[in-house]
Formats: C-alpha cells, sequence, structure tokens
C-alpha cells in the first residue's frame, strides 16, 4: 500500500510577494485576507490541504523586513519561529534579481538545515527567457532542493509544486479531518474581513495603522449572527478617513466585509464597526498582547 504523509511547510519571503495568494489558491478557499500593500499578513495562518496520499500544513507567514516597532518587531520574530518549525520551506520570490531583502533571509535559512525550494511567483508576468537569470542569480546563493515557478493568481504550476512537496514530507498520520482547512476560529477570520476591507477602501491613507477586534458575537432566534468589531488606529485624523464623509466610507467597509463574512459563516450577519483611536498602538506591548501578537 502506499504510504501516507504528513508534514508542515511554511511560505517564507518579503512582504507582498504572494504567499498568501498562493496559499488561498491551494485550498480552493479564501483564508488569508490579500491586498496589494506589503505586510499584510500579521499572524501565522494554517492552511490544510489534504490530498489522497498526503496532508501538507502550509503554515503563511507574515513577510520578513526590517521592523520599525514593536508590531513589526514580533511579526518578523513569528515568521522566523515558523520557518524554524517546518519540514519544508518555500521561499517565494518575484521574477527579479535578488535584492537585499532576498539575500537577508536566504542567509537566515543557511541556519536551518532543512530543505527549502524556492517558488518563484507571478511568472506569467515575465517571458520564459526573461527568467533564466533569475534561476541562475539563486541558485548561486543557495542549494535549493527544487525550483518551481508558479503564478498563484492564475493556478500555473501548483500541480507540480504539490507533488514535489509530498515527496518531501515524512511518513506521517492525518492530522485534520478531510473538511478541515484551516485552524483559524471564526472570530479572528471575521476581524480579518474588515481589516483588509479597511485596507483597500482607504488605499495608502492607512496602510498599517488600523486594527481590528471582535467584541462581541451572538447569534439571535432569528438566526442572525450580530457582530460588533473594533476598528483602532493611532490618531484623529485617520479615524476621519475610515469614517468618511458622512459616514460614507465605513459603510462601504461594512457592506463589503459583510457579505464575505456571511459566506464564511453560511448565515446572515448583523456587522456593527467602531473606529477607536489607541496612540501608538502598534509599539503598545501591551495592547498587541491583548490582540493577540506574543
Amino acid at each position: 500500500m502506499e504510504k501516507f504523509r504528513s508534514g508542515y511547510v511554511s511560505l517564507t519571503g518579503r512582504p507582498n510577494v504572494g504567499k498568501s495568494t498562493l496559499l488561498n489558491t491551494i485550498l480552493g478557499e479564501k483564508i488569508s485576507i490579500v491586498t496589494p500593500k506589503p505586510q499584510t499578513t500579521r499572524n501565522r495562518l494554517v492552511g490544510i490541504k489534504t490530498l489522497h496520499d498526503a496532508q501538507i500544513i502550509f503554515i503563511d507567514t507574515p513577510g520578513i523586513h526590517r521592523p520599525k516597532h514593536k508590531l513589526g518587531e514580533l511579526i518578523v520574530a513569528e515568521a522566523r519561529k515558523a520557518a524554524a518549525e517546518v519540514d519544508i520551506i518555500l521561499f517565494m520570490v518575484e521574477p527579479e534579481l535578488p535584492g537585499p531583502g532576498d539575500k537577508h533571509i536566504v542567509a537566515m535559512l543557511d541556519d536551518l538545515h532543512k530543505p527549502v525550494f524556492l517558488v518563484i511567483n507571478k511568472v506569467d508576468t515575465r517571458k520564459k527567457p526573461q527568467l533564466l537569470p533569475v534561476i541562475d542569480a539563486y541558485s548561486g546563493l543557495y542549494p535549493f532542493r527544487e525550483i518551481i515557478p508558479v503564478s498563484a493568481l492564475k493556478g500555473d504550476g501548483i500541480d507540480l509544486l504539490l507533488d514535489n512537496i509530498v515527496q518531501y514530507l515524512p511518513e506521517g498520520p492525518k492530522y485534520y479531518p478531510d473538511d478541515i482547512m484551516t485552524d483559524q476560529i471564526e472570530r479572528f477570520m471575521a476581524a480579518e474581513r474588515v481589516r483588509e476591507k479597511v485596507m483597500q477602501q482607504t488605499e495608502e491613507e492607512i496602510p498599517h495603522s488600523a486594527a481590528t477586534e471582535v467584541v462581541q458575537w451572538s447569534e439571535r432566534k432569528d438566526g442572525v449572527v450580530f457582530i460588533a468589531v473594533n476598528i483602532y488606529v493611532e490618531r484623529k485624523g485617520q479615524k476621519g478617513i475610515i469614517i468618511g464623509k458622512d459616514g460614507a466610507r465605513l459603510k462601504a467597509i461594512g457592506t463589503a466585509a459583510r457579505i464575505e463574512i456571511e459566506q464564511l459563516l453560511g448565515a446572515k450577519v448583523f456587522l456593527e464597526l467602531w473606529v477607536k483611536i489607541k496612540k501608538d498602538w502598534r509599539s503598545d506591548s501591551r495592547f498587541l498582547s491583548e490582540l493577540g501578537f506574543k
């Protein structure tokens, strides 16, 4: 009989290289928020892909960058910790020659002594001959076990990536039931949907100064789920930007988030949003701990 394989795989790389998009594409379900802005993922997300002969547990880590505040330090520490604990590391890059940030991550990988795949994302934006110098440059930096070009957005190369991952996984049990795709609780995923819509609606005005927290969750007799979410910002001006003229922007954020949360829960949702000022919250260790950052 064919032996079952299972294990943990981290998605590692600079911010905004497409790690969350890749995870969502592999799972066929949106569990990680995606925006054009870097450093979107703040927490370690777990996505589970169950195949007939293997179960791959993906860790979507925050992008590794040079931190500018306490939140940034916790994010980078979480990414490093995840890379050290898994069976395989997917080092995800864009189809460009390695820059200082990529070389910094390669140096970190050198100490881990485990299989590392180079996953070159967004190859749909380049012609094949343009990829050769990129592959050569990265090959000179590290002895990658596999080099796999993919397009996370279009799904190209995903089957090949999964096949290669399975070959390197150790024999092991099925850790999760077949129908489970993530270990994230619904409250966290609802808060993340709201944060995604804040980032999308405010563009460059509120890049990473917003945090979200579910402060109330109850199911009413008619089956409607009532959810209250606080949106924290650092300055009064940011609060005004999120609310918008006559509350129009906050209403748009709430409508877009509610639609996705209803799809997530399979139920009608009444979503209430409150915008609160928490000065310099990204450098407040106690507040970060309350939000779940350890």
